[in-house]
């Protein structure tokens, strides 16, 4: 009897965990759509990142006041570093991307992140270089890059500056990423992305100088479609869906949860299709089940060479 309900919750603990792995990678791929919104009103990419991240922050600091400083200067730069990487690059360089490309466009080749990760480790650390899987997955992803930018390059409408921007936004997280790795011993996740949220608003602020805001705090909070999203995007994707995650993953395993992540484009192509009329040609499909394929092969074969080994 104990056996069986002791079995019981752990089915009922991991089905809450993959509905919590779906629920955030659905936030994450809503939250291009919402943004594009927030662009078609108007909004200036910087303005947009400030009104969401500032918002973050302060809900984060609600939550976690009781540290404001790390153990030294170094590490504070390093901080530092993550806030203009993950936050002020990141986020205006996948704005600006939506600006001038589709929103699946920004989607699929910001998620390449991963792979350029693992080859940035490669190339830095001797012990991690990546193994033939690794690059198998790569070179099929790339090739569904170039079939995503060639398919832009033929559609008047579309600039593939913006697809360069999105390679651009990616080689910046994982630049990131690489900056974390050295902060994670050391720190709780929360202090990190705390302090990594106020120097990215912190780093955003002259790029005000160069494009002013749209709207001020009153017109915001009185529109609706502006309100609801910027929330959303402060709220939904940036807090809810990153405490949700880091319980998803202890809850499933980071295996386990991070094979939801190719998820993500293809919500985000679902709900730009339905909410903003974006239409894909055959090349660009095709260019996204390559991206999606390399990710997944990569990811595969190189768990499948560490269970043999």
């Amino acid at each position: 009897m104990a056996g069986n309900l002791t079995k019981l919750q752990s089915n009922k603990t991991l089905i809450l965990g993959h509905l919590g792995a779906l629920l955030c990678v659905t936030m994450w791929g809503v939250s291009f759509v919402s943004t594009k919104v927030l662009l078609n009103y108007e909004m200036q990419p910087v303005e947009i990142y400030i009104y969401r991240f500032t918002i973050a922050y302060l809900l984060i600091l609600a939550i976690n006041h009781k540290r404001f400083f790390s153990n030294n200067w170094r590490d504070e730069g390093l901080l530092l570093m993550c806030g203009l990487l993950s936050g002020s690059i990141y986020f205006l360089a996948e704005n600006f991307a939506l600006r001038y490309t589709l929103v699946t466009n920004v989607s699929l080749l910001t998620s390449l992140s991963p792979l350029i990760t693992a080859m940035l480790v490669g190339v830095m650390y001797k012990s991690e270089r990546p193994g033939a899987g690794m690059w198998m997955g790569s070179m099929v992803a790339f090739l569904g890059v170039a079939c995503v930018i060639f398919n832009s390059s033929f559609n008047l409408e579309i600039n593939p500056l913006g697809d360069i921007l999105s390679l651009a936004a990616a080689f910046s997280w994982s630049l990131y990423s690489l900056v974390l790795k050295r902060l994670n011993a050391n720190y709780d996740i929360w202090f990190i992305t705390r302090k990594t949220f106020f120097y990215g608003v912190l780093t955003s602020l002259p790029f005000i100088m160069v494009e002013p805001p749209k709207y001020n705090v009153m017109e915001v909070l009185t529109t609706g479609p502006l309100l609801f999203n910027v929330l959303f995007l402060a709220v939904g994707s940036s807090l809810i869906a990153f405490v949700l995650w880091a319980e998803t993953v202890k809850k499933v395993g980071a295996l386990k949860a991070n094979n939801y992540m190719y998820l993500q484009t293809v919500i985000t192509m679902a709900f730009s299709a339905a909410f903003l009329g974006e239409k894909v040609s055959i090349v660009g499909i095709g260019g996204c089940i390559l991206i999606l394929l390399g990710l997944w092969l990569g990811d595969y074969l190189t768990r499948r060479k560490k269970m043999k080994s």
